[in-house]
């Protein structure tokens, strides 16, 4: 029997596994997360990028999450491809959302292949396409930009030039989603990149890095917003947001929902946070220390589908 369908929890989703894997020169003025490194050639990241993806992909397959697994073999020209959930997106009732993308190399990532597997699979019944206001700098970077809370219907965005507050009411309303919009900062005073990095939104929790919010009415606002959801709020350190807490994925499995997360966030959690998630989802810890160089963790690498599939009509 296939999981069920659920509103926060996608059974599917896609990835890219890079043959051609490079932290993104385009992207590393504002994304503070991201690292060079001077210990390995160019190859040798490359293939341990390609490795960490393999290895994520089965290890999700095994607890039963069905993975799209797609390979890029574009040299040079899409360094950050391993992070689809950033040019596309899936919403129950059979929509799909294209993005806008702000640095040009990440606009070479959207491909038709990935929506024509959703097509043929998934019952889509439209495509949204937001990449002609790229020319106007309006950007939007999907499921980066915002996370989505799909029970409560809105959709948390960090402000940022990824996150143009023009794209982002276009979506809510053509996607029915009340936007919460808020500024965030790391502890050096650079501004957060992608919501993604700061919030996870399960089912029954979410973890949010409420201490790089400097406004304490924001602060306010979204941990009642989110508790007012039932779930339990899951307070993360700036510490903890470094270490790419924030940047995980709740999944539906064969045996119940699973935290898709890495090895390295999970290693920050405290036990007292442990044990929260865990009444509720089972912790999978994904090695991405290569990943993690371009400044996206576990959560960035999965494009989830919130899509019926075709077979199960």
């Amino acid at each position: 029997m296939r999981p069920l369908l659920l509103p926060q929890t996608p059974s599917s989703v896609v990835m890219v596994r890079p043959h051609f894997f490079a932290p993104n020169p385009q992207t590393a003025s504002d994304n503070a997360f991201q690292r060079s490194s001077s210990c390995a050639s160019p190859s040798e990241i490359s293939g341990r990028a390609y490795e960490e993806v393999t290895r994520a992909a089965h290890i999700l397959k095994s607890h039963g999450v069905a993975v799209h697994l797609f390979e890029d073999q574009i040299q040079d020209r899409t360094p950050d491809s391993v992070f689809p959930n950033n040019w596309f997106s899936t919403h129950a009732g059979g929509h799909v959302a294209l993005y806008p993308m702000y640095s040009p190399n990440r606009r070479r990532e959207r491909r038709a292949d990935v929506i024509e597997l959703l097509k043929a699979r998934y019952r889509v019944q439209d495509v949204i396409d937001y990449s002609g206001l790229e020319p106007d700098g309006l950007f939007l970077e999907g499921t980066g930009a915002m996370v989505l809370d799909h029970i409560d219907r809105v959709a948390y965005t960090v402000q940022s030039n990824r996150a143009n507050p023009i794209a982002l009411e276009r979506f809510a309303t053509h996607f029915n989603y009340e936007p919460m919009s808020f500024e965030a900062f790391d502890e050096k005073g650079n501004a957060v990149y992608h919501t993604n990095v700061l919030m996870c939104i399960g089912t029954a929790f979410a973890m949010v890095g409420f201490e790089l919010i400097p406004d304490a009415v924001r602060r306010t606002e979204i941990k009642t917003r989110l508790q007012n959801t039932g779930r339990n709020v899951i307070d993360l350190s700036a510490y903890q947001i470094g270490e790419f807490a924030g940047n995980a994925l709740e999944l539906n499995g064969s045996s119940g929902r699973i935290l898709a997360i890495s090895s390295r966030a999970l290693a920050s959690l405290s036990s007292e946070q442990v044990e929260v998630i865990e009444k509720s989802a089972t912790i999978i810890p994904l090695q991405v220390p290569t990943i993690e160089l371009a400044g996206g963790s576990v959560r960035c690498m999965l494009a989830g589908i919130h899509l019926c599939r075709r077979d199960e009509i």
